[in-house]
């Protein structure tokens, strides 16, 4: 079988595209709302429809469907295919049996992944990660997801959550984060973070476009803002993307000198401001890796965009009909 349907449980969003295995290809996406409001049971109603949907989309008989992966933003029990804790759905959805519920509905076998780490194994398999045996990833958004490749392979860890790289401390002092750390990249770096660095800014009365630019609505100022006023010459924004690189840049000179990765891949929405983000991270990187040759390491943005997880967790989803793998 070389389709097997990609599902991504998200906050916002239910979507799903049946892919191509071999070229890693998407075809049929299909999405709706998640109302995860209305609980786990009608979510998962909803997730069968967009699977069933999507295969309908894509113009592949249903007899040459292999599986469903899916992905979810949180802590999971991939053993059990369970969810354990997802922070951005209400309730959190503790063990809430998603493949057994899915895969009765379907009439397929269900493989879960958390949506970092498919989207780490997207990368590497058909995109920014190609060619390489070892790679990290770094996915910017709200948080910062992360995964790794190790030896060719998926590294899961300990119960399939390791390779959180955003919970990578970086200032043992530093502000609490919400995985009950304190100091996580996440705090510093994720868009979250820039977006607070922005109103931060415009509130102290800072010389910046900022406010001008979304109409003193501190409301809408986001990265893309920000990255948009830098790009016109805003030093301070300039100066909030030079920052949240330099603190990126620590966390991803910590995975370097620890696996000794050829490839880091960054990704998400933030990443798409580019050689502004990526710039400091290669520089931090330079500056503070030396005991490992780290001219060797590859810094890119990630090739496959918003499909990324989809297409990972349909590939995993794959390997795991043919045989299970361990991290």
């Amino acid at each position: 079988m070389k389709h097997f349907v990609g599902c991504d449980l998200g906050g916002t969003n239910l979507r799903a595209a049946v892919v191509d295995i071999e070229a890693g290809t998407v075809s049929g996406l299909t999405s709706q709302p998640t109302l995860a409001r209305e609980g786990p049971e009608a979510v998962l109603a909803r997730m069968a429809e967009v699977v069933r949907a999507a295969i309908a989309a894509s113009g592949v008989d249903r007899s040459e469907v292999g599986g469903v992966g899916v992905t979810a933003p949180g802590r999971l029990d991939l053993e059990h295919g369970r969810t354990q804790f997802l922070p951005n759905l209400p309730g959190n959805w503790p063990n809430v049996p998603v493949r057994d519920s899915l895969a009765a509905a379907v009439s397929l076998p269900v493989h879960l992944l958390n949506d970092a780490r498919a989207m780490t194994l997207g990368e590497w398999a058909y995109g920014a990660g190609r060619g390489v045996d070892s790679m990290a990833c770094f996915g910017i958004g709200t948080g910062i997801g992360g995964g790794l490749i190790l030896g060719g392979r998926l590294y899961l860890g300990l119960g399939g959550n390791s390779a959180e790289l955003g919970h990578t401390v970086i200032d043992f002092n530093g502000p609490p984060c919400g995985c009950g750390n304190r100091g996580c990249v996440e705090t510093y770096a994720s868009g979250s973070a820039i977006t607070a660095m922005g109103l931060k800014a415009v509130t102290q009365g800072l010389t910046t476009s900022l406010g001008e630019r979304v109409g003193y609505d501190l409301n809408r100022i986001n990265p893309k803002v920000i990255y948009e006023a830098a790009r016109a010459g805003d030093a301070i924004a300039q100066d909030i993307y030079q920052r949240a690189g330099l603190y990126l840049g620590i966390a991803v000179a910590n995975v370097v000198t620890t696996v000794g990765a050829s490839r880091v891949v960054i990704g998400g929405g933030v990443a798409q401001a580019g050689d502004l983000l990526l710039d400091p991270i290669r520089r931090t990187l330079k500056e503070r890796v030396h005991i490992v040759p780290a001219e060797q390491t590859e810094i890119v943005p990630a090739e496959l965009g918003p499909n990324a997880g989809l297409i990972g967790v349909a590939r995993w989803a794959s390997q795991m009909v043919a045989g299970p793998e361990r991290g």
